[in-house]
């Protein structure tokens, strides 16, 4: 195992043609559906999560046409139960979460300075198999075999006596099905973000985005077996009749929320804490100085991440569970407020002490704070046990819900693709229609959610495919109706900037918007290699700092798929890796692992048969090729 060099000036040429020859994806279709680069992977999550977020909100103006008018008819009760079962799926597990991930995998080798993710193939596996889940759930749905039970998918109103057929079992194991990838993400976020910073970048100069996709992952890896465990167990109780959740047998309805929402609750914080960090790029780019209270951010992010595990029974507060437990879980939920309020300070502090440019990026992190601070206030009330009593299940609950799950990612996430736009594409997006955009989203937002607050204070429930006349409910219904079509027409203004400035953008070079982090140091958009020679970095914001030396690393093959592994907390060079090269086997795997599971909802015997295809694909997966042998020949035998 051989220590890499890092050089002064006096580096070796550009080595920028070999690196390209080296790390690019095949070209042809065999090629495609072999690619394992990171940015590649990444723009078709990118593409694919958007495409479910259209979807899901296409789902959502039908259900605000049905609610427009009193006694409405357009729409039967056994679509709308379908239609808001699929709004909050798709919203909840093919959006939000792989959105943030697939973000995370495109900037972070750049953030850090590397040329790949690791574990390449398993990152192109996991793609293939959260396609191919939300595929599956929205052709089940287009036949008319969608969940009808709510994302939430209580027990016993999910189990064989109340919901026959197979709309259930779809959704459990799809649920399983796509969480898979996002463990997968999680590991090769935290394992890249351990082992493959450049060297200098400790973990106390780590970009604040790095650090809130550190936290995101591991609480995925924490929260995530909860869902799968808790849908696995519902399906096995529907198709081989064992009794987890039925409680003349043994079993326990409240397990099945119990383990819910101890995933549901921490997924608030998967889709909330990325934007964190996507907020703290944009601030102090914006701002023109570094983040004031950088460890105060990082610490209020672990803090965060943790507190988020302790708040789950807040959503089951009509339950028959003990006063003193729900007492506990009252002063756990007041308390997450404590690290989000410090982060929102820091954030304060550097705008107020900054040089601010008000460009569209930064709007959308401005709006952010008027809408988090709405959704954390009804927050706090709904910590209260009297409060949430009065209030559950009404679209009170809808209402906060939107302003903490929209205001806390979709506002930031307009702000990050505004931001990071001329690094994906090599040009600007237009601020004309960017600003035309943000205020038509922020209006449209609070016309569609905040009357919702007063006609849930006036009781009217959720999850009802209509209501009557003469309840006091109408204008409010149908000023949210049109509030949600501006909602639209805003993501649709977006589509069109993205679209157009894609063709006709001014160029963007490098850094167009005068950052300081590793990313714009790359070309725009950035060669399949990233870096022509990997960076040293000597502080938290590198562009900003003079110069100093080294400056680079040397010693790394430019014609093999090679990287730098460093230590966890000083980054300090430890040895370089071959990685692995493009290959059609996780895109076969996850045919293979498909089928395994579209199979087992059917019969409990695919989880014998339907695993022998899993097996030889993966097998083939990992059998040696010969160009990878001779590669690590080829580094054996160098001087």
């Amino acid at each position: 195992m051989s220590r890499p060099e890092i050089a002064g000036p006096a580096s070796p040429a550009d080595p920028a043609e070999v690196l390209e020859q080296t790390w690019r994806d095949p070209p042809g279709l065999w090629g495609r559906l072999s690619a394992v680069n990171h940015k590649t992977i990444a723009a078709r999550f990118l593409y694919a999560a958007f495409a479910f977020f259209v979807l899901g909100g296409i789902l959502a103006l039908l259900m605000r046409l049905q609610l427009a008018r009193p006694d409405s008819r357009l729409i039967g009760p056994d679509l709308y139960n379908q239609l808001f079962t699929m709004h909050g799926t798709t919203m909840m597990f093919l959006f939000a979460v792989p959105v943030m991930q697939a973000i995370g995998i495109w900037l972070l080798p750049l953030m850090l300075g590397t040329r790949t993710v690791a574990f390449p193939r398993m990152n192109a596996f996991a793609f293939w198999i959260f396609l191919f889940g939300g595929v599956m759930l929205f052709a089940a749905f287009l036949i008319g075999m969608g969940p009808d039970a709510g994302w939430f998918a209580y027990v016993p109103l999910a189990n064989a006596d109340y919901s026959p057929g197979k709309r259930i079992d779809i959704w459990a194991q799809m649920i399983t099905f796509t969480e898979t990838a996002a463990l997968m993400e999680a590991i090769v976020i935290i394992v890249t973000i351990f082992k493959m910073r450049a060297p200098g970048m400790t973990l106390d100069r780590m970009p604040l985005f790095a650090w809130a996709m550190l936290v995101t992952s591991f609480i995925v890896l924490f929260a995530m077996p909860a869902v799968m465990l808790a849908s696995t167990a519902l399906i096995t109780d529907r198709l081989v009749d064992t009794h987890f959740y039925d409680p003349e047998l043994g079993g326990d309805a409240l397990l099945w929320q119990h383990l819910f929402w101890f995933f549901g609750h921490p997924e608030v914080y998967l889709i909330f804490i990325p934007p964190l960090g996507v907020i703290s790029a944009i601030i102090a780019t914006f701002s023109r100085r570094p983040m004031v209270g950088y460890r105060a951010m990082v610490l209020s992010l672990i803090a965060t991440g943790f507190l988020s595990f302790g708040l789950w029974v807040h959503h089951m507060f009509a339950t028959s569970l003990p006063e003193l437990g729900k007492t506990f879980f009252t002063a756990a939920s007041l308390m997450i407020a404590i690290p989000t309020a410090v982060q929102i300070f820091c954030w304060l502090a550097t705008l107020w002490t900054g040089r601010l440019v008000l460009r569209t990026p930064l709007l959308f992190v401005l709006a952010f704070f008027v809408i988090l601070l709405a959704g954390g206030l009804t927050g706090l009330m709904l910590a209260s046990v009297s409060l949430d009593t009065q209030l559950h299940d009404t679209y009170f609950v809808v209402a906060h819900l939107h302003y903490v799950l929209m205001g806390g990612a979709v506002f930031p996430l307009f702000g990050a693709f505004y931001y990071w736009y001329p690094k994906f594409t090599g040009r600007m997006m237009s601020e004309k229609l960017g600003k035309w955009q943000f205020w038509l989203f922020f209006t449209g937002f609070n016309v569609t959610f905040f009357p919702m607050h007063i006609v849930g204070l006036e009781g009217m429930p959720r999850r009802v495919y209509t209501y009557p006349d003469g309840m006091g409910w109408n204008t409010i219904n149908l000023g949210a109706t049109i509030g949600a079509f501006m909602i639209a027409t805003s993501v649709l203004l977006f589509i069109v900037n993205a679209w157009r400035s894609r063709r006709r953008g001014a160029l963007a070079g490098a850094d167009p918007w005068g950052a300081g982090t590793l990313e714009w140091r790359a070309a725009s958009p950035p060669p399949a290699a990233n870096f022509d020679v990997l960076p040293v970095v000597h502080g938290r914001y590198p562009l900003w700092q003079p110069a100093a030396l080294p400056d680079r690393v040397a010693g790394i093959d430019p014609g093999l798929r090679e990287v730098l592994l460093t230590s966890v907390t000083a980054a300090e060079p430890d040895h370089r890796m071959l990685m692995p090269s493009p290959s059609p086997w996780p895109f076969v795997t996850a045919l293979a692992t498909t089928v395994f599971f579209v199979a087992s909802i059917f019969t409990p015997w695919a989880v014998v048969w339907a695993t022998l295809p899993v097996a030889i694909t993966a097998t083939l997966w990992f059998w040696p090729r010969r160009s990878e042998s001779e590669q690590r020949h080829q580094r054996e035998v160098r001087p």
